[in-house]
């Protein structure tokens, strides 16, 4: 027997049905109208809504990877979650966990911090160029800093182009080897997540208005290290990128191994209560993250390179002056070059922090640096030639030291290797009119380390409680050029800026362009820097 329904039942279903397709459609509307505002951006885990003013698109604080906490801390950087709705895209993140240094107050324990910034140029929705890409890396001796100090509308805006930074794990949390640490990438956490930000990018940029397939990666101090590590690493990092900009770093500085890594890791789990090999991974991923970075201070001390990338893992498979000559390496076009007075700027904290650097114990202080070779050192760098005894010392740590990154001869012969199989661009920034990144040591400082990054980004300072002061007649006239030498590059691979000397490519020691007010142009970088005579002390690092 068929039973037929109450019309109030069908009557009931056919409403429910058709609320249910209104709801639907309503909520695919919405989806539509969100991607059409202009202050939305679709990437592959859902919406994110930043803010538009000026010609600009900025969005800030969209995750590119999983927190690394719990089980992940000390892993491999894992997808993203998805989310539902529009996220909110108008604030920076958290910087990584780390603890206030040198004098600068920033500081984090916050591990919930891999987070990627993006700021495009918008002249409305009928724009649909894809502009070039640039990722900018930051720095801090692997154990601060933040992409929050970075503003990235100057670049966007003079260059048409697309800048994107992220924050990455720092110290012990993104620097350090351990045994109990899984071996392919022991000790390289922290570039991880770097890479897991560039295939971010690759995937993602596209709704930006980003090109894809013309992105450059660049960074300065450690930031620029990491684009070193990713150079040297084609099994991992080929094709993310099409261009590099290295300041202040060389891809040939000697780095520890993965042995001598373990080391500093063992220390730290000594420390703090984990010294059980069998159970220390499990014990660490307890501990708070406080007594990780106290851990990590009292480890390093005084030591500007306790956490140091290691080499003989995939994340970095062999050290530079190895896989360079033997081509292992990607292959694109790359700007290199750091600063005149780069290691002044340590100089200047070690003074800050006490140490008295007179011209009765500058020999002393060479020793502690150079051993053997301080009295050859104090006598072709003799102090009374200088300013200061702490100026001296400066000017000879700028000049090269075999145990830090952070020199111009390792710079130069970076670039002599490169240069065999990719075009190099090379620079010295020399503007000692730049404006302080510290408080005054009393002694002259001149363009030291991260002197130069105010003309990139005006305004940058080490710390978000302070904005770097405008620059100034010449040195704004440098700020012009460099930005427009560097996005140049980032577009077609060759730097080039209006009013402007032509940039030559890097194929003799007096194809150097430097920067300084009134002295732009080409210069012999390898004379200016006694580059030779370190060779003669250094044979083993200094040859190409």
């Amino acid at each position: 027997m068929k039973i037929s329904a109450h019309p109030f039942v069908s009557s009931f279903k056919a409403t429910a049905i058709l609320a249910f397709m209104l709801c639907g459609y309503s909520a695919s509307f919405n989806a539509q109208a969100a991607q059409q505002d202009e202050t939305v951006a679709k990437t592959d885990k859902g919406l994110a809504r930043g803010v538009v003013h000026d010609g600009l698109r900025e969005f800030k604080g969209i995750p590119y990877a999983a927190p690394p906490t719990g089980e992940l801390r000390w892993a491999m950087p894992q997808p993203a979650h998805a989310w539902s709705g529009i996220l909110d895209a108008t604030k920076y993140k958290s910087a990584c966990p780390q603890a206030a240094r040198y004098g600068i107050p920033e500081s984090s324990d916050d591990e919930d911090c891999l987070y990627a910034n993006v700021t495009a140029p918008w002249s409305g929705k009928a724009d649909k160029r894809k502009r070039p890409v640039i990722v900018w890396i930051h720095g801090g001796a692997f154990v601060g800093g933040s992409s929050a100090l970075y503003p990235l509308d100057h670049l966007a805006r003079a260059g048409d182009a697309v800048v994107v930074s992220f924050n990455y794990r720092l110290g012990v949390f993104g620097f350090i080897a351990h045994p109990a640490f899984e071996p392919d990438h022991n000790g390289g956490y922290g570039l991880e997540d770097q890479r897991a930000a560039l295939r971010w990018v690759k995937r993602n940029i596209a709704a930006f208005g980003g090109d894809p397939n013309n992105i450059t990666v660049a960074g300065e101090s450690a930031g620029a290290a990491g684009v070193c590590m990713h150079i040297l690493a084609p099994d991992e990092t080929r094709g993310l990128y099409n261009k590099a900009i290295v300041q202040s770093a060389g891809c040939v500085t000697p780095l520890p191994t993965v042995a001598e890594g373990k080391e500093i890791g063992k220390k730290m789990s000594d420390l703090v209560g984990c010294k059980d090999e069998s159970t220390a991974l499990a014990c660490l991923r307890k501990k708070p993250v406080k007594d990780l970075l106290d851990a990590g201070v009292t480890i390093a001390g005084g030591n500007i390179v306790t956490f140091l990338p290691v080499t003989g893992t995939k994340t970095v498979p062999q050290p530079g002056a190895v896989a360079i000559p033997a081509g292992k390496f990607v292959h694109v076009p790359v700007i290199m070059g750091g600063t005149r007075d780069e290691l002044r700027l340590y100089v200047a904290y070690a003074v800050q922090a006490g140490l008295s650097v007179t011209k009765d114990n500058y020999a002393t202080e060479l020793a502690q640096t150079y051993g053997k070779n301080a009295d050859a050192i104090a006598a072709k760098y003799p102090v009374a030639d200088y300013s200061s005894a702490p100026a001296a010392l400066g000017t000879v740590w700028s000049d090269f030291r075999p145990d830090v990154g952070i020199n111009n001869c390792i710079y130069l012969q970076t670039a002599k290797l490169l240069r065999k199989s990719v075009p190099v661009y090379e620079f010295v920034f020399a503007d000692r009119n730049a404006p302080a990144v510290t408080a005054d040591p009393g002694f002259e400082m001149g363009a030291v380390h991260s002197s130069e990054l105010p003309y990139l980004f005006p305004h940058f300072d080490n710390t978000r409680n302070v904005a770097g002061p405008d620059l100034q007649g010449g040195s704004k006239l440098i700020s012009e050029q460099m930005t427009g030498y560097f996005t140049s590059f980032a577009k077609t691979g060759r730097p080039a800026a209006a009013n402007a000397p032509a940039w030559p490519l890097f194929t003799a020691d007096g194809d150097v362009m430097r920067f300084a007010p009134g002295e732009t142009g080409r210069f012999d970088a390898s004379s200016a820097h006694k580059c030779g005579f370190w060779k003669s002390l250094y044979p083993s690092i200094l040859t190409q």
